[in-house]
């Protein structure tokens, strides 16, 4: 297990981390997902000398979802595109089955990269402090992008679910850079929850190079 130094709560009334198998309909993962929090880390505090690790996820409410269907359109806008677009003529409707009323503890630290010669110390106090006055680069989110996320230090009352348990099944892991210029390759790992706390084998980040 990698080291842990360094935690933050984030919670939204609603949240979709999406299954990549699901092609058409999004379905979300019961609980979120390592990248998932990795997004959120960066959304909070980036530098080129580092990367964010996580090692924890901590699911604090119970899980509980959520079902709508939207009217989205298909194709995406070009500055190409020659002529009117008439959204009515594009629209199709999708399924999304999320989840509501979530809260989590992220639990990681930063891995200083081979250029970098910094204390990491001077990263993880800067982290604390955006945390401990609300900033960020720009407004986290649960998943999708419409479903935002607050953020706050983490409080001794801030516990994980005691008693939720269940095997996740395969979950993305993260997706590693082909260095050729080709396509991303996701990388999956066998996930589980063991009384509300979601662990992050820290061998996955070799694997992916992070």
């Amino acid at each position: 297990m990698q080291p842990i130094s360094l935690s933050v709560k984030v919670w939204g009334p609603y949240a979709c981390f999406t299954r990549p198998e699901m092609k058409v309909e999004r379905v979300s993962y019961p609980v979120m997902t390592p990248s998932a929090a990795r997004g959120i880390l960066e959304a909070i505090f980036w530098k080129p000398e580092f990367s964010w690790r996580v090692g924890e996820i901590w699911v604090l409410n119970p899980i509980q979802h959520f079902s709508i269907l939207r009217n989205e359109v298909k194709s995406k806008a070009s500055p190409r595109s020659r002529g009117p677009y008439y959204a009515d003529e594009d629209r199709t409707q999708r399924h999304t089955l999320g989840l509501r009323d979530v809260a989590y503890v992220i639990r990681g630290d930063v891995a200083l990269r081979p250029h970098c010669q910094d204390d990491p110390a001077k990263y993880r106090d800067q982290f604390r402090r955006r945390v401990q006055r609300g900033q960020c680069f720009h407004r986290p989110a649960l998943g999708c992008r419409e479903f935002a996320a607050d953020f706050a230090p983490v409080t001794d009352d801030d516990r994980p679910a005691n008693g939720l348990s269940m095997d996740l099944g395969l979950m993305l892991f993260d997706l590693k850079f082909s260095e050729n210029g080709g396509p991303h390759e996701p990388r999956f790992f066998r996930a589980s929850l063991e009384d509300g706390v979601l662990a992050v084998p820290s061998e996955l980040y070799a694997e992916v190079g992070r």
